[in-house]
Parts: structure tokens; C-alpha cells; sequence
């Protein structure tokens, strides 16, 4: 794997800004892809073998999206919305799996980690570069058990609204009243549409 620096750079460019967020998410990627045995997981064959859990939609979540090469579009970043600065990581072809979470105590070590600085963001940034794993992580390893219809790769599974005629794809249907309905005319919508 690069080294950190690189890394996060990299990371900082394509998110559009430095922050502890992104020092995180950059450390977060490194040891949970080091700790399930992939060192370049952004080329392939290995970008093949890698799903990303992640419970935040925060810096740090582009910050191991750039590390890991995980996108929304392959399938291979899931996004659980938990409000939780944590992420999983699954090697597929092993079925190695760990999951870590940020500290909250993190925060409060950063004055031990970066003394000389008083601006708290700089002084976060900082400590959170020079921080010991397991002052900054909680990791534990843990199973996924990655259902057929979250695989990356083609869509294999279709099916039809009875209501509204959307396709749905990857097992999203919901069975409501005996029919195939997709979410929104199951569950409602996140939207209201505007009529004229």
C-alpha cells in the first residue's frame, strides 16, 4: 500500500479539503485493509475481493472510499446509515472481516498527541496522524455474511412493481398485500412531488 502522506494528499484532492475526518478515514482503510490481507486494494484482482461497510456519511467515509477504490456505483461500498464513525471491511475471497470504529476518547487525547498546537481542528489533525492505533480504533474482527443481491457485478436480480411498473433491481422489492411493489410505493417516498 502508499504510504500515509501520499495517501491522504490523495485523499484531501479529491474530497476537497484537509481535515481529521479525512486522517482518520485514510488510517481507517490502511489497518482494516492490512488486517484483511489486502495490500493493494484499489487494483485489481483485489478491488474484486473487497466490500466497505460504512455507518457514516461523513470526510472520513471519502477518505477510505480513495484508499480501498470502493465505490457506490461497483457495489462495493455499502453505506449504513448508523451516524456511527465506523467501517467494515470484508475480503471476499476469505471471508476475513474486521470492523472499526473511531474513539470517542480520541478527541480528548489529542492535547497528549499534539501539545504544541492549540487550535483544536489543528491540533486534532495532528494527534490523529501520531495517535496509537488503539487510542484512535476500537477494531474487532467480526462476519458478514454478504447476501447474493449485495455482490458487486452485474445486476442478476429483477423484478417489477405490480403498482407502477419501475424495474427493481438487486432484491429491493417488498412484498406488500400479495403484490411486488417497489420501495417508494410500498413505504412512501423521501420526496414530494410538485404538481402544477
Amino acid at each position: 500500500m502508499e504510504e500515509f502522506e501520499t495517501l491522504l494528499k490523495g485523499s484531501a484532492n479529491a474530497h476537497g479539503h484537509i481535515c481529521s475526518g479525512q486522517v482518520i478515514g485514510v488510517r481507517m482503510a490502511m489497518e482494516g485493509c492490512r488486517l484483511i490481507g489486502l495490500d493493494t486494494p484499489r487494483e485489481l484482482p483485489q478491488i474484486k475481493k473487497l466490500i466497505v461497510y460504512v455507518e457514516m456519511d461523513r470526510c472520513a467515509t471519502d477518505a477510505i472510499s480513495f484508499v480501498t477504490g470502493v465505490r457506490l456505483g461497483r457495489r462495493s461500498l455499502k453505506f449504513v446509515d448508523n451516524g456511527i464513525m465506523a467501517a467494515t471491511f470484508v475480503n471476499l475471497e476469505t471471508g476475513r472481516a474486521v470492523r472499526i470504529v473511531s474513539t470517542e476518547s480520541a478527541r480528548h487525547l489529542a492535547k497528549k498527541y499534539a501539545p504544541d498546537i492549540t487550535d483544536k481542528r489543528e491540533q486534532q489533525l495532528v494527534a490523529y496522524k501520531r495517535m496509537d492505533l488503539d487510542a484512535l480504533f476500537h477494531i474487532e474482527a467480526v462476519r458478514v455474511d454478504v447476501n447474493a443481491s449485495d455482490m458487486p457485478g452485474p445486476t442478476r436480480f429483477k423484478a417489477v412493481c405490480q403498482k407502477c411498473g419501475q424495474v427493481i433491481r438487486d432484491k429491493r422489492e417488498v412484498m406488500k398485500n400479495d403484490q411486488i411493489l417497489c420501495r417508494p410505493c410500498a413505504l412512501g417516498t423521501y420526496y414530494q412531488p410538485v404538481t402544477k
